[in-house]
């Protein structure tokens, strides 16, 4: 083993580590959530601005959320080889390309420059949608929930900061509207990649005690393991359709783009807020039960979202939305940290990841198509038979009433 190289003994379960990992990717997060809400909040409109036809208009964020599925499996490839922090600061750069090309589309009114910005906006996501799974890699059984909410708390600035960019810079450069939000949008990512320097995740050994643990195969025969993705599918799925057509729907519904940057806001704040508590509630009441009351919230959501469109009903909406996609995303990320072994983890994480974001692609192209076609209502109708489905298969995982030995 090369001096490089550290031994096994830096993955054994080290709180004190895990909790200053989380502090530090909890500031990333902030940075990084704030980079792709400013893709969120513009991308549908922006679309619908240079898109040669109104029905392509989320096309961008469905290209942001295809770059984050397939970035997935090659940001597991780097941790596992070269480390967690490479990983992520090669993520970062991505993020600054995508200002870049923002940049460029806005002022070309290229519809495609702006979705090939909109791509690397996604393999920037795929990196720090990994942070949660980081700041749980040292930690005990009973912090790693709670260290994972942490992570998540950052969200909590990012719902902030990235519609405040929007909001403060999206007139700065007339007539080219958001042009000066992409260039911040950049300064972002340069500012996480500074802060990423200070996060400290042990370096995979080249060759690790037991390989490389079981075949995936067997791995996705665990139900705890395939009950964990599709409630993971569910939760992201679902909000991620409503969220995408959301900012757009409420410009045909006659409000203006900044109250629906503030709507954003308000969803990202409802997505993050609760992580400051949800992992003392899953060790409380453990992950089912939290699993289950997300999904009671993003049916309240739909609910409320169908009942009108008045400013209110969409904003109180996106809310329940995040609050519900908090729950039944937390719980199920824990749920997948119980289902593999260390040696396993990259890769069942990061393959855990490709499913859940390659159905949330599906729903992203499929939300604009149903927004022009069908309406608002049919958008938010869909969420109930598929989060439905999750909540049967986990209430049948619970009444199962034991769990997989891994």
């Amino acid at each position: 083993m090369s001096a490089a190289t550290p031994p096994a003994s830096a993955f054994v379960a080290d709180d004190r580590l895990a909790k200053r990992n989380a502090i530090v990717l909890a500031v990333t997060q902030a940075l990084a959530g704030a980079n792709n809400t400013v893709m969120l909040a513009t991308g549908a409109i922006v679309g619908s601005m240079l898109a040669p036809d109104k029905a392509y208009a989320t096309v961008p964020i469905t290209v942001y959320v295809i770059g984050m599925w397939l970035g997935t499996l090659p940001v597991g490839w780097l941790a596992r080889h070269y480390g967690r922090r490479t990983a992520f600061q090669v993520g970062t750069a991505f993020g600054v390309v995508t200002g870049l090309f923002g940049y460029m589309a806005v002022m070309q009114s290229s519809f495609m420059l702006f979705n090939v910005g909109a791509f690397f906006c996604g393999l920037y996501a795929s990196a720090h949608q990994a942070y949660r799974f980081a700041a749980a890699d040292t930690a005990s059984d009973a912090f790693r929930p709670k260290a994972i909410s942490w992570v998540l708390i950052g969200g909590v600035f990012a719902a902030i900061l990235g519609p405040q960019l929007v909001i403060v810079t999206k007139d700065l450069w007339p007539p080219y509207l958001f042009a000066a939000s992409f260039l911040a949008q950049s300064a972002v990512a340069v500012i996480a990649a500074g802060v990423l320097c200070f996060v400290k995740i042990p370096t995979p050994p080249r060759i690790q005690i037991g390989g490389e643990g079981r075949p995936l195969s067997q791995i996705l025969q665990q139900p705890r393991f395939a009950v964990a993705v599709i409630c993971g599918v569910a939760s992201y799925a679902m909000m991620n359709m409503v969220m995408t057509s959301a900012p757009l729907a409420m410009v045909m519904c006659d409000h203006s783009v900044t109250d629906a940057a503030l709507g954003l806001q308000w969803h990202v704040l409802g997505m993050y807020a609760p992580s400051f508590f949800t992992g003392g509630l899953i060790a409380r009441f453990g992950i089912e039960r939290v699993i289950g009351a997300g999904f009671a919230l993003l049916l309240t959501s739909a609910a409320v979202s169908i009942a009108g469109v008045t400013l209110w009903h969409f904003w109180i909406g996106l809310v329940l939305l995040g609050v519900g996609w908090n729950f039944g995303f937390i719980g199920a990320t824990a749920m997948v940290t119980q289902c593999h072994r260390p040696e396993e983890r990259t890769r069942v994480q990061s393959f855990n990841d490709f499913l859940v974001f390659g159905s949330m692609a599906i729903g992203s192209f499929a939300s604009g198509n149903m927004l022009a076609v069908y309406g608002w209502v049919t958008v938010n109708g869909v969420v109930f038979p598929v989060v439905l489905i999750a909540a049967a298969l986990l209430a049948w995982l619970t009444l199962r009433g034991r769990r997989q030995p891994v």
